[in-house]
This record gives structure tokens, sequence and C-alpha cells, in this order.
């Protein structure tokens, strides 16, 4: 038998190693970008930084220390330079990935931070496997900006595992449509017409609003925002707003809501402020070719009638008057009970004795029926 070369038996020493093999090691040195291991191989192995981590800035030396116990997967034994090329990053990878797996039989609930916000939805990273959350699986209600997740933690479900095709989804919609219905059913056992809630505004449109009330959303009609006259929602409302409601109807599982509390109500006291004879100042705010309606405060609007304008005989009130104008007029005919008011300029032109005589030519229900 030859006796074997120093080289040879130094050879002979070290454990050989291939390719996508796993292998343990020790951390001999760390620069901000590279971590060298001990692998008890004649060469040493190398993790660079983006074999370590899906983290392009990070600086290594804050996270591995010398004497640091490492495992990683083979690359390429030689990289031409007699240096063995490691992977700590896809080993984790293939860990997450068994994690996952167990999750995805399991119907378990993740948690992770969002790692980045793309044009078709976000990405988590759980133990360096990535998930993709598809934009439609992110909310409950869709979301045109997704960029206010970035970096929040977030909860989901994976609901397809397919790590060959690297498709591994996740769901958060799911969870959130669960727990919205459970709320839901949790409030609607208890709630009561007349009941006061502080909601937030989640949606607003031209016909309303949409309340959550913490379980459940309830529709605030545009003609339920105010005693006065609401015009638009947008430009009352905007989405987060708190706002106090209360509960007016329910019916067939929906939820009708209003603003409008009986001691805000406008029309308190009005007999008193408007009573006939009274000279009262209000604005224009629409008009039709019988008469004008004269907003006094904020939900009581009162009628001029086009006979009532001017002294003189006049076509219809746009003629003389204009959206917007201040006006001042005398009440002549109060109806506490219908919620109607009747207004006269010409009074204040002529002799109280007239009053009557002019006014009673206008009949104040056939002009409401007309509005209507």
């Amino acid at each position: 038998m030859s006796e074997m070369s120093f080289e040879q038996m130094l050879e002979e020493s070290f454990k050989t190693i291939h390719n996508g093999e796993v292998v343990d090691g020790t951390v001999i040195s760390v620069k901000p970008d590279e971590i060298v291991l001990n692998i008890g191989y004649k060469s040493d192995g190398i993790i660079t930084r983006s074999e370590y981590t899906n983290e392009s800035n990070i600086d290594l030396t804050t996270v591995v220390n010398v004497g640091d116990p490492l495992s990683a997967i083979v690359i390429k034994v030689n990289d031409g330079e007699g240096q063995v090329l490691l992977s700590y990053k896809r080993l984790a990878q293939e860990k997450g990935n068994e994690r996952l797996a167990e999750a995805f039989e399991k119907g378990e609930v993740l948690t992770a931070t969002v790692d980045k916000v793309l044009k078709g939805g976000l990405t988590v990273v759980v133990d360096e496997a990535r998930v993709f959350i598809p934009a439609s699986f992110v909310s409950d209600v869709y979301e045109k900006d997704l960029t206010k997740y970035q970096g929040q933690e977030i909860s989901f479900v994976i609901t397809e595992f397919d790590p060959k095709r690297r498709r591994i989804i996740g769901n958060r919609k799911t969870l959130l449509v669960a727990d919205k219905a459970k709320a839901q059913e949790e409030l609607m056992a208890k709630i009561a017409v007349g009941q006061e809630f502080e909601g937030t505004v989640k949606n607003v449109k031209d016909f309303g609003a949409f309340i959550d009330l913490g379980g459940a959303d309830g529709l605030l009609h545009i003609s339920e925002m105010s005693w006065g006259r609401v015009e638009n929602p947008s430009k009352t409302l905007n989405v987060g707003d708190t706002i106090k409601v209360f509960v007016k109807e329910i019916k067939d599982g929906k939820i009708a809501l209003s603003c409008k509390f009986d001691n805000e109500n406008p029309w308190n006291g009005a007999a008193d402020k408007y009573a006939v004879g009274t000279v009262v100042k209000g604005k224009v705010v629409r008009m039709k070719d019988f008469g004008a309606f004269v907003e006094l405060a904020p939900g009581i609007d009162a009628l001029l009638h086009v006979s009532q304008i001017s002294k003189e005989r006049i076509e219809k009130p746009s003629d003389v008057l204009s959206i917007g104008q201040d006006i001042e007029a005398k009440v002549v005919e109060f109806n506490d009970e219908e919620k109607k008011i009747s207004l006269s300029i010409k009074a204040l032109l002529e002799p109280e004795a007239s009053d009557d005589a002019e006014v009673s030519d206008v009949n104040i229900d056939e002009v409401a029926a007309s509005e209507e």
C-alpha cells in the first residue's frame, strides 16, 4: 500500500458536500453584506446578503455574530474561487413553506407584516416564504389605494398552496366577512328602534351614507341627515367621521338611521317664534311658478306665494327674486300640525286691514300639493 501525501490525508479528513445539501456551520466572520461559515469542509462557506434575507438594505452585522451556529443549503460547491456558496434564505423558505402547508391544511389563521404593496395586491413573508394577497382578498370592501397597509401587521388564511408554481395565496377578506357576520348577529340580537349610537362613516353616496355601528352598517338617508336641507351628502360627511345617530327603523335585517333628534327639532317653539303677524327674515332657497320657498331656519321653510311678493302683479317669483336672496316678510298663516307657514311681503307694504282680504285667496294646502 502506497503512502498518502500530507495533502491527500488532509483532503481525506474533510467531509464531502453536494449542491442542495443542508450543512451546519459556525460563523467565523461577518461583514455588512456577507457571512463566512466554517462548515467542516476544505473551503469556508459564504452567505451573501441576498441569500440571507429578502431585506435588501439589512446590515448583517446587526443580526449575526461570530460564533453563532447557522445552517444553510449548498448552492455551489466551488464558486470558481474555491469557496462554497450557501443560502440561509432558501433553507428558511423551505421551512416556511412547510409552515404554510400546515396552515393551509388546518385552515389556520396567520399573522404577518405587509412586506410590499403591489399594483395587484400585497405580499407578506412568513419565515422567508412569500405569500401573495390579491387586492380582491385584502378587504371586504373595494379599496383603490392599498398603500396604507405597508408595514401593517395583518391576519389572513392560506386559500391556495402550490409552491412548485410559486403560487401561495393568502386571503384576509374571508376573515373580515366572518368577523362582520358574527358582530352583526350579536348587534342585531340587542339593537332596538330609538337606540343611539356613536357611529363611523364608512361610505358616502348621493342618496346618503352607510354608518358602521360597531358590528353592522346602517343607512343614514340624505333626508335624515339634518333637520335642514342637505343637497350633497359628500359635502356634509367624510369617510371616517364620527357621527351621533339613532335607529329609526329595523326591517328585513336592514337598519335605517337618523340624525334628526326630537330635542333638536327646529319646529319646537315655532308657534311662538313664527306667530301670525310676526315679521321675519329669511333666504330664498327654491322657486316655483306659484311662489318662492324661504328658509327661516335650518329645517323650517315657508311659502311666499307669487301673489304676496309685490303690490304689482308679477307672473312668476323669478321675475323679482333670486335664489339666495335675503328677504323680510310677515307671517300670514301658521299651521303647526302640518308644519306649514305662509309669508307675505305685500302685507308689510299695505294697511293691516287689507291683510286678511289679500291672503284669503291663497290656499296653502293646494300650493303644498302642487309643490309635492
